[in-house]
């Protein structure tokens, strides 16, 4: 993440998420920031910077993991 300039925030998550369910049935899955807010209620949103930033998170992931 420092390569992308990107400060890991832990923060507690209520909920499952699509890659814990992923990850239970032994498919090993990444989890990680997509940058929206108020998840699955009327004032979710996501701002443009924070996708940019998970999109180059994957790119900069494929590339490390293809070395």
């Amino acid at each position: 993440m420092e390569q992308i300039n990107v400060e890991p925030k832990v923060i507690p998550m209520r909920g499952g998420t699509d890659g814990a369910a992923l990850s239970v049935k032994g498919i090993t899955t990444p989890n990680y920031f997509t940058g929206a807010h108020n998840f699955h209620s009327r004032f979710e949103f996501l701002p443009i910077p924070a996708f940019v930033k998970s999109c180059e998170l994957t790119l900069k992931l494929i590339e490390l993991a293809a070395k």
